[in-house]
């Protein structure tokens, strides 16, 4: 990476900064020690004391941060020259015009690309506004947007991350579209790219060219790094080269500061101690935006105090990975003001004479300010859990000078003294939140008015009457009609007898969420969903396909039928001019989606398994770990497929030994296999039982390949195109007298 020529602007932003002479009884700005812990930076009253972190807490009600603060400011700006001085830092990037809009980019959601108010699978259209509308009405709208159509169903089949979003509805021409559409509502839209993708098909060029190429094509605005610390100069050098503008934004700390000057955007993991902490990239360049991201917590009030504070963007992302962590009442209403205030007054939070931790002589009330030309910004905070009803602030008054509460989408009167200080008064619910403008010019004063109206009708209803109770949606089994009742088990199953007591225990194989409430699926008999299931239950006789269904079985229903599914893309996709290969007719059939094996189950009379009856089929009722008992056998599987692309699937049959209690073959290890599908109010997945041979090296995300008969798939569902794999087939079941 060429070395970036030193800014002289770091001068002049010393200068905006202004000199802050430190009282004689205060401490030097040189005796000052600036701690920086991680991406953030500890406030006058956060100074490193060589003290256990229980007593700096115990403390911290004792110390003045008044008396500290102007000496502390001294010292983090001379930190911050040194440290721009050191990287030679260009501030190019930050001054492009296309690239403004990262600096307005206050509110950024995750959408999982299966979230269903994005897409609408029956009527095979993208319903932006749909989504767009509701989180206007939820929690004030957003600024961009991050699609995700890759983890957590990577590496279920050999298809990489580029494949993964051209497989979405429409291809690229129908992703181009859509971000049109985000576009057009005035939303950025990012998608990711992900560095440990090396397991899967190789895609050919570097992951810079190969990310940038596609998102160029589809018109994206900006590329965000999966678990990366910044992403690294190639990228910018692929988008120069295409000639279009990218912004980047990594997920996690930049590696090296030196990043900071071409990722204009980031994400901030923080802490969030009572006393809050200044962002490291915000300071270092003010119109640097980082969105505070804690993608598990259920009460987000602490994320959002913390980048209020700081005058920071909010990652608000609800669906992990098809877990929805839906925002309180509370948390939504508070957001919608905020939000209120980052748009009324969006270039004062890039200021390059930011002060952070400006006094406000109240224990436990924090404040910045940002000074503009016309106006000049006060947020503040209260981290207390008592409300702060007279919250005097001084500041210097120029004549004519109008102060709002702009919180509360009000005047305020002045105080002005002899010393020609003018005060004025906040008032603070507990925990909650205040913003201070001072209006120095009539045009300030009348653009304020549109935001300020806004804020007055949200401040009827105080954030504490909003509820903080999170609560997790509830999911439906997506129900499957009986079939005909049939005596004898028809040609190609066995039958599977009844039982009045079947232990069914299974766990879901997300990699991230721990065993929180709503994760993984909810069962009939459950009153929420939950990772671990034990449930003693009744099955009733059935009969099952011996083999899953077969290549040659399916072009037998094709043929008959005519089936041709609307969303077609991928169908079949291992056939030729609509026929198997005469090598592949004994072998399973795949690249069929849940649509297209219920189809075919239905012209054979038969429906899919529910999950209980696949894994009983599979177990019998000892509780067994595999088909064939409780110990692992590497004879009876097809051998592990760890190269970059597809497997060929073994011919069923071959392996009569790793049989089932009942007689049912190729139940793991050779396929994913078609049961359940389960949906809330914004996600739909199904449930994928039994494993295949192909497991992808390099990383840890890949989607779990389990062949345990006490473990399960969670495959999320958007749409055909994207859900159909080369390693998900299907076998059948009939309902029996």
């Amino acid at each position: 990476m060429p070395r970036l020529s030193l800014l002289c602007a770091a001068a002049v932003l010393a200068g905006a900064l202004g000199a802050h002479a430190a009282p004689a009884d205060t401490p030097s700005a040189n005796a000052m020690k600036i701690t920086v812990r991680g991406t953030q930076i500890a406030g006058p009253d956060q100074d490193d004391r060589g003290e256990p972190d229980w007593l700096a807490r115990m403390n911290n009600w004792r110390r003045d941060p008044a008396t500290t603060h102007a000496a502390w400011l001294q010292a983090l700006q001379q930190w911050r020259r040194e440290q721009l001085q050191r990287i030679g830092f260009d501030d190019a990037q930050y001054r492009r015009p296309d690239l403004q809009w990262t600096q307005r980019s206050f509110v950024q959601p995750q959408v999982m690309v299966e979230d269903r108010l994005l897409y609408d699978p029956v009527k095979r259209v993208y319903t932006v506004s749909r989504l767009l509308d509701n989180l206007r009405q939820r929690y004030g709208g957003i600024d961009s947007v991050l699609l995700w159509p890759v983890y957590p169903n990577s590496g279920v089949d050999d298809r990489n991350q580029w494949d993964l979003l051209r497989d979405m509805p429409g291809g690229v021409a129908g992703v181009k579209a859509m971000v049109q559409d985000f576009q057009r509502q005035g939303v950025r839209v990012f998608f990711p790219t992900m560095p440990w993708d090396v397991g899967t098909r190789d895609e050919g060029p570097s992951q810079a060219e190969a990310t940038v190429e596609l998102l160029a094509s589809i018109g994206a605005d900006g590329v965000n790094g999966d678990t990366m610390a910044g992403l690294p100069f190639d990228f910018l050098r692929a988008a120069e080269a295409r000639g279009v503008p990218m912004a980047l934004e990594p997920e996690l700390p930049l590696q090296d500061d030196a990043m900071l000057a071409f990722n204009t955007l980031s994400w901030g993991y923080w802490d969030t101690p009572f006393v809050p902490m200044v962002s490291k990239w915000k300071w270092l360049e003010p119109r640097h935006l980082v969105h505070v991201c804690d993608r598990w917590a259920t009460d987000r009030h602490e994320i959002l105090q913390a980048a209020f504070f700081n005058g920071t963007g909010i990652q608000s992302w609800e669906n992990v990975w098809g877990w929805w962590n839906g925002i309180t009442p509370r948390d939504a209403a508070a957001l919608k003001r905020i939000a209120g205030v980052y748009r009324g007054w969006p270039a004062l939070l890039s200021s390059a004479g930011w002060e952070p931790h400006v006094p406000t002589g109240q224990y436990g009330v924090y404040a910045s300010r940002f000074p503009g030309d016309t106006a000049t910004l006060w947020t503040v905070v209260n981290r207390n859990d008592f409300a702060v009803g007279e919250l005097p602030l001084t500041m210097a008054h120029e004549p004519g000078a109008r102060y709002v509460d702009a919180w509360n989408g009000r005047e305020l009167k002045a105080e002005v003294g002899a010393d020609g200080r003018a005060t004025v008064t906040l008032a603070l619910e507990p925990r909650g939140f205040g913003a201070l403008v001072q209006l120095r010019s009539a045009d300030a004063v009348a653009a304020a008015q549109p935001v300020l109206q806004a804020q007055r009708a949200l401040a009827e209803k105080p954030l504490a009457a909003y509820s903080r109770e999170w609560k997790p949606l509830p999911q439906r089994l997506v129900p499957q009609a009986p079939t005909p009742r049939v005596k004898a088990a028809p040609a190609g199953m066995v039958t599977v007898p009844a039982t009045p007591a079947y232990d069914f225990r299974v766990t879901g194989l997300q990699i991230e969420g721990e065993n929180r409430p709503g994760l993984d699926v909810q069962y009939p008999w459950e009153t929420i969903a939950r990772r671990e299931h034990v449930h003693r239950m009744a099955i009733q006789r059935f009969h099952i396909d011996v083999h899953p269904v077969t290549n040659e079985a399916f072009a037998r229903f094709v043929q008959a039928t005519g089936y041709r599914p609307a969303d077609d893309h991928h169908f079949l996709a291992h056939w030729r001019d609509g026929q198997p290969a005469p090598q592949d007719l004994k072998r399973p059939v795949v690249w069929v989606g849940l649509e297209d094996a219920r189809a075919y189950c239905r012209w054979a009379g038969k429906r899919l398994p529910h999950e209980w009856e696949w894994q009983y089929a599979a177990q019998g009722t000892d509780g067994r770990r595999y088909p064939w008992g409780s110990g692992w056998r590497d004879d009876l599987v097809p051998p592990t497929h760890t190269a970059r692309h597809l497997p060929v699937l073994a011919e069923v049959g071959r392996y009569p030994q790793a049989a089932s209690p009942f007689g049912v073959q190729e139940l793991v290890g050779h396929l994913w296999q078609w049961t359940d599908e389960f949906e809330d109010d914004r996600t739909r997945a199904a449930i994928v039982r039994g494993g295949s041979p192909y497991q992808p090296q390099g990383a840890s995300w890949y989607f779990p390949n389990t062949r345990r008969l006490d473990q399960h798939g969670k495959l999320l569902l958007m749409a055909p195109s994207k859900d159909r794999s080369g390693l998900i087939g299907f076998r059948c079941v009939a309902d029996a007298d």
